[in-house]
Parts: C-alpha cells; sequence; structure tokens
C-alpha cells in the first residue's frame, strides 16, 4: 500500500466534533499557522531584570524630539516611565503633609503608627517622609526618611507602615514632630470588588466605617496613555487627568493637568484620555462636564487644537464637547486612521474631525453589541477587532461577528467576573490579534486566543501577559507578565528556558472507518531552520482509537532530530523514518517539543498505514 500523505486544514477547531473536523487540528499551545502549516511561535526575553511593582496593565511607546525611547507603563500601584531597562517612578504626588506627620513604635516591633489627620490614603499606597528626626533608638531619622508602603489603615488619621528594623525601648512612644509627608496616589485594584458598606471600594466612598446604600462594583487600576509631542498625558481610569513633563526630567513626577500654566476647564475625571493624531486635540471620554466636577458617563469633551490645557470652550478655539447617543456608560475609544471607534455597552459609534465649527461629529455605527472589557478591542490599521460577551468582532467599515472555530473552548472556559483583565494586542509581523483572557478558574490572565487575519484562522494556548503592545518603535513586541517586560519574538525559548510546544490533529480514518488499519512507520517532514540547539528535537506521536467517543487504546511515537548542518546554505537533513506499530479504526497526529532552542515547522508526514481486516 502506497505512503498517505498527511494534509490538514489550517487552524484549530473545537466548536465541532473531532470526528467531524476529520482532516484538521483540534488541539494545541504555543503555535502560530504560517503559509497553511503549524510552526512554533518566538520565545520571549526579559528586557531588564529590574521588576515594577504591580501588575502591569497599559503601555504606550514614543519617542522624544532628543530620540529618547520611552515606554510608559500602568500598573496597579504606580506608574512608570521605562528607558534604558531602567524604571522611573512618575506617580502623582496626591497630597502633601507639612509639619504634622507623627510617629509612634513599639519595643520589639517593626510596626510604627503614623498620625496624619486626613491622610486620605488607602492600604498599600505609598508615602515618602523628609523631615523625620530618629526616635532615639533603631528607628532613626536615615530609616523614616524614605518612601514606605502603608500596611494597614487604622482610622482616618492614622495608619501603619512597616519597616526593616525593630525599634527598641528607646523609640518607644510618640516622635517625628514636623515631619513632611508626599502621598502618592491612591493605588488601585487588582481584582473587582462588589458589595456593599466598608470594603467596597476605594477609600472616600462614603464616611468613615459607613455602609453604602447601594450596590457597588470597583474596576481594577486600568490606565490610559497618550504623548502630546514629547510629552504623557496620563489617566487612571475614573480619575483625575495627569501629565509628565519630558524636559522636567525622568525624576520628575507627573503633575495634575489643571495645575499647569494657562489651564482652563481641565477636566477632573475620565475613563480614558486620547491625543488626536490628525488634529491635534486631547479627548477626554466619560468626563465632567464644564462647571461641574460631576462625571457624566457618556460625555465626551476636548481641548482647543495644539493645547494640552486650554478646555473652556469659547467661539475664538475649537475646544468643545459630545454625548454619545446609544447606550448607558462610555467603555472604549480606539483611534484608526479615518476616526476614532468608540463603544459603550450596548452600542458602537464614530467619532471624526469635521473642523469648524463644530470639530468633532459622532455617528452611531452598530447597536446590540458587546465588548468584554476595556482593554478587549485593538486596531490594526482601519480594522478593529474585539471581544465581546459571548463572541468576537470586526469593524472594517461596517460591523460583523467575526466567525470563530474555538468559540466554546474560550466562553466555556473563562472568569467573566475578571474581564476586565481581557487585553487585546496585534503581533503585526505575523498577522496576528491576541487576546489573553483568565480561564474559568483563575483571577489572573493565564490563557490567550489568536485570530490570525492574514490566514483567518484560530489558535490558543496558555501564557499569562497583561499588557501587550506591538512592535513599532522598538524592534520586538512588548508584553507584561509576573512584574517583569518581556521582548517577544526574541529566540524560541522562555526567557532562557525551554518553551514547550504542541500541536493535535483529529482523528483521520482509512476508508470508512469500518477496517481496521496498521500502522508501521512514520515518513516525517520538519524544518529545523532558525534553531540555535546543536541537534533539535520533536517528538512525533499517532494514537489509535476504535470509536469516536471511546478512549485511545494504543499510542507510539518517535523523535525527529535534526543530522545535518550547514554553515553556508540553509537546508534540512533529518530522521528518515519512524518505526511504529499501532492499530485501530482511526488514529490522530501530534508533534510536540519541549528541548531549548527549538524551531519547528511541520509540513506533510506521511505513514504507511495498511488495511488490517474488521476484528
Amino acid at each position: 500500500m502506497p505512503l498517505s500523505p498527511l494534509k490538514f486544514r489550517p487552524g484549530i477547531n473545537r466548536d465541532v466534533t473531532s470526528y467531524t473536523n476529520e482532516g484538521g487540528w483540534v488541539d494545541c499551545d504555543k503555535i502560530r499557522f504560517r503559509f497553511g502549516y503549524p510552526e512554533k511561535i518566538g520565545g520571549w526575553e526579559k528586557i531588564s531584570s529590574i521588576q515594577y511593582l504591580g501588575t502591569a496593565r497599559a503601555l504606550h511607546n514614543w519617542v522624544a524630539l532628543d530620540g529618547s525611547d520611552f515606554l510608559g507603563v500602568g500598573t496597579t500601584l504606580k506608574y512608570y516611565v521605562e528607558e534604558g531597562q531602567g524604571f522611573y517612578d512618575i506617580t502623582p504626588i496626591r497630597k502633601n503633609t507639612t509639619n504634622s506627620v507623627t510617629f509612634s513604635a513599639s519595643n520589639t516591633s517593626n510596626i510604627v503608627t503614623v498620625t496624619d489627620a486626613g491622610h486620605g490614603a488607602v492600604a498599600n499606597d505609598f508615602v515618602t517622609f523628609s523631615g523625620a528626626v530618629s526616635l532615639g533608638g533603631n528607628v532613626t531619622a536615615t530609616v523614616l526618611n524614605a518612601e514606605h508602603q502603608i500596611t494597614d489603615i487604622l482610622t482616618s488619621n492614622t495608619y501603619t507602615i512597616t519597616l526593616g528594623v525593630t525599634a527598641n525601648a528607646s523609640d518607644s512612644g510618640n516622635g517625628g514632630s514636623g515631619t513632611d509627608g508626599a502621598y502618592q496616589l491612591n493605588v488601585g485594584l487588582d481584582t473587582q470588588v462588589g458589595g456593599t458598606g466598608w470594603s467596597a471600594g476605594t477609600w472616600g466612598r462614603g464616611t468613615w466605617n459607613s455602609s453604602s446604600e447601594i450596590t457597588t462594583t470597583s474596576t481594577i487600576r486600568l490606565w490610559s496613555h497618550d504623548n502630546f509631542g514629547e510629552d504623557l498625558i496620563i489617566n487612571p481610569r475614573d480619575s483625575n487627568l495627569f501629565y509628565w513633563d519630558k524636559s522636567s526630567g525622568t525624576g520628575a513626577r507627573a503633575v495634575l493637568l489643571s495645575t499647569l500654566s494657562g489651564a482652563e476647564e481641565v477636566p477632573v475625571v475620565a475613563k480614558q484620555i486620547l491625543t488626536s493624531d490628525t488634529d491635534r486635540h486631547v479627548i477626554a471620554f466619560a468626563t465632567n462636564p464644564e462647571g461641574s466636577t460631576t462625571q457624566d458617563d457618556m460625555l465626551i469633551r476636548f481641548s482647543t487644537q495644539e493645547s494640552a490645557v486650554k478646555w473652556k470652550a469659547e467661539i475664538t478655539n475649537t475646544a468643545g464637547d459630545l454625548r454619545i447617543g446609544a447606550g448607558s456608560t462610555f467603555v472604549k475609544a480606539i483611534q484608526t486612521k479615518r476616526e476614532i471607534v468608540i463603544w459603550t455597552d450596548t452600542a458602537l459609534h464614530s467619532m471624526r474631525f469635521i473642523g469648524p465649527p463644530f470639530t468633532f461629529g459622532i455617528t452611531q455605527l452598530s447597536s446590540n453589541i458587546t465588548i468584554a472589557g476595556p482593554n478587549a478591542a485593538v486596531a490594526v490599521e482601519d480594522n478593529v477587532f474585539w471581544m465581546g460577551k459571548n463572541n468576537f468582532y470586526i469593524y472594517n467599515g461596517q460591523t460583523s461577528q467575526l466567525p470563530c472555530t474555538v468559540e466554546e473552548k474560550v466562553f466555556f472556559d473563562i472568569n467573566e467576573e475578571e474581564s476586565e483583565k481581557i487585553v487585546a494586542g496585534v503581533n503585526s509581523n505575523f498577522g496576528e490579534v491576541f487576546w489573553f483572557y483568565p480561564s474559568a478558574n483563575a483571577t489572573e490572565n493565564d490563557s490567550y486566543v489568536v485570530y490570525n487575519f492574514l490566514e483567518k484562522v484560530w489558535y490558543y494556548g496558555s501564557l499569562s501577559r497583561t499588557a501587550w503592545i506591538d512592535r513599532g518603535v522598538r524592534k520586538f513586541p512588548i508584553a507584561a507578565g509576573g512584574n517583569y517586560l518581556y521582548n517577544h519574538e526574541k529566540g524560541y525559548d522562555d526567557d532562557g528556558s525551554a518553551m514547550a510546544s504542541r500541536i493535535e490533529s483529529s482523528q483521520i480514518d482509512v476508508g470508512e472507518g469500518d477496517k481496521f488499519v496498521f500502522i508501521n512507520r512514520v515518513i516525517p517532514d520538519v524544518s529545523f531552520n532558525g534553531s540555535t540547539a546543536t541537534s533539535p528535537v520533536a517528538n512525533v506521536t499517532l494514537r489509535a482509537r476504535n470509536y469516536p467517543g471511546g478512549d485511545y487504546l494504543e499510542n507510539d511515537s518517535g523523535t525527529v532530530t535534526r543530522t545535518g548542518t550547514s554553515t553556508t546554505v540553509p537546508f534540512e537533513q533529518f530522521t528518515n523514518q519512524l518505526d511504529v506499530r499501532l492499530r485501530g479504526r482511526s488514529f490522530a497526529f501530534k508533534i510536540d517539543s519541549s528541548a531549548s532552542g527549538v524551531r519547528w515547522r511541520l509540513g506533510t508526514p506521511r505513514v504507511d498505514a495498511r488495511t488490517d481486516g474488521k476484528r
């Protein structure tokens, strides 16, 4: 019997049964499809060995006029600017206290109670003291005059910090009178909190220790940010607008936009900000009206052209506002080459620059659509892709659902309570749109799904990433995870460790599936081009069963190894054949690799499959 080539349809299909999907792929991890064939994805390496504090939820890369390459990093605890592998803390100062902070220490304890009337802090906030004097023992001025993270909130006037030293008898009692305190912006939540009363949200929702009259759901700390020239505008979601001036240096902190010279009617709260590339307006979404501090979830305001600080609408400038027509709350805005696409909880809108006297116009594009979270959408040129509550969408001049062959795989195994953590990203070099999301039993992103818009196929895998930015200013895509930033598509390993990858086919029948088949060898077709390992290896496994719903009864495997190398031209020499012994009515094909320095690409393997009767 002649050798049978194994030709599979590209992409993963989990929305039909494995038997129905004969000739297709059914499961995978850390692979992609190119030219219709599967291959291992690229690896990643840390940008810096320095860890940032908190969980990074937003990244923004830009270049200053002098060529400085900056990366803004917004986390649950702080905001950083990364340059040259160093992280610079530019988190805004929320409150300054002068000459009124005191300390109380207890013998043999490293916990110090701090008194500062109306401090307004929440647990895990950061405060920097200056002007403190020694408490008389181990708790010296040097120990106190530093940045501290607040451990617990005791009252509206007191809290505790934990020191790296233990107080002795000389430190007991009150001390440090005349100390200054600089309180950074309140930290954000790392998980959604719902409920009523105390702990339902952050500090300041009602009076001290009071209950709430309504049920609240506090969102996690999300950031929007955009550069205005070489400077940076920052907005913690549902908070104020801040400005970082590049000329002040990386040691300077961001300040309230409203405190800059010439500021007029700057918004005090917004869900998102961006700078319009075509006309140089700063736009705030879900913000407060002029003359009010109350947030309007459907109001858009924009500054006058070429100014980040003048927001007062006058007949002599282009500042103004718009109201979104459909929905009850703003969710997300994304800028494309021709428009700004805006999501509310139920509708999609387009906002375009139309010039004076109205400056911008807004049009509803679609209704009865959903979006999974504020970071679940991404633009590729003039196409916009996003994850909805139970499906995927594309907007390319018109809105439509995106056919997905792994929809059940994703939405049957997703933690909807943590949907705000879902983040979309583009890997333009391979035509991929990623969505990182928390699986059903996870509280943080641990899985991903990919739509390849060049191949028009889907695949998925497991990987913990909380923010992503495509290559552009920098050579590699950048992602955040585990308090580190990573360059992706660099090498083929997991930051120096082996990265496992695999793909498995659906069942394959011989004939009509009414006869047994015996397989005694496999002729592999694998490329190892690009591998850094001297002898890269991949494992090939065949698994047989007799019925679509039955267990796998037999399996056999072998390894494919490169046997030749060349220093002049790339070519492949690898294992000629794999000897196997396998018998069943149908079989599945799997290839995987878990060795370091291995890059593999599968072609069209062949099997020696012979009919072996019905019994």
